[in-house]
C-alpha cells in the first residue's frame, strides 16, 4: 500500500503497476481528498509531470506521498508569516516577509536539524517532521511574489538556497 499524508490526514491505496503514469495517482488522491489543485511530494521532490511513470519517481509499496494543497496555508508548527496588506505592498515589505520566513527557519528548524544530525540514534519520525517543515518553508518562500524588484528577488534566492541546503544536509544524513 502507498501512504498518503495530507495535513493531519493519513490514507493508503494499492500500488498501481510501475508503468502507470503519475496522473493515475493524482486522480486517486483527488478522489480521496476531494482536492482540485495540489502538489505531490515524494522523498523531498515535487512530482510534476503527470505523464511520467510512477517507477521514475521510485514509488514503491511502502512509499509515502505528501499532498500540499495549493492556495491553502500549510499546517505547520512554525509561526505563520502574515502577508503585508496588498494595497501597501512595497519591495521592503516583500524583503521583510522573506527575512521573517528565513529567521523562523533559522530559529526553529536549523537547531533541530543540527541536533538530529548529531544524534547517534536513528529518529525517522523527527527526520520526516523536519523534512516536511523545511518543504513547507520552501513553498511559503516560493509563494512570495517579488515582481520586478531585483533586491527582493535576490533576497528570496538566498533564502531558498539556505533552506534547500538545510534540507539537503538532512536528506544526506538519512542516506549514510
Amino acid at each position: 500500500m502507498v501512504n498518503v499524508h495530507w495535513n493531519r490526514e493519513r490514507y493508503t491505496f494499492p500500488l498501481p503497476p510501475p508503468e502507470t503514469p503519475l496522473k493515475a495517482i493524482r486522480e486517486a488522491i483527488a478522489n480521496i481528498t476531494h482536492l482540485t489543485d495540489f502538489k505531490l511530494i515524494h522523498k523531498g521532490a515535487v512530482m510534476k509531470d503527470p505523464e511520467t511513470p510512477i517507477s521514475a519517481y521510485h514509488i514503491r509499496e511502502t512509499s509515502t506521498i505528501t499532498v500540499i494543497e495549493i492556495g491553502q496555508p500549510p499546517v505547520a508548527a512554525l509561526k505563520p508569516t502574515p502577508p503585508p496588506p496588498a494595497a501597501v505592498r512595497s519591495e521592503q515589505s516583500v524583503i521583510s516577509a522573506i527575512q521573517s520566513e528565513l529567521a523562523t527557519v533559522r530559529q526553529d528548524l536549523s537547531p533541530a536539524v543540527d541536533k538530529l544530525l548529531l544524534s547517534t540514534q536513528p529518529q525517522p519520525k523527527e527526520h520526516l517532521r523536519l523534512s516536511e517543515l523545511l518543504l513547507q518553508a520552501l513553498l511559503r518562500l516560493d509563494a512570495i511574489s517579488t515582481g520586478e524588484w531585483e533586491e527582493a528577488r535576490k533576497e528570496r534566492k538566498v533564502a531558498v538556497k539556505e533552506v534547500q541546503e538545510l534540507l539537503d544536509r538532512l536528506d544526506s544524513s538519512s542516506r549514510s
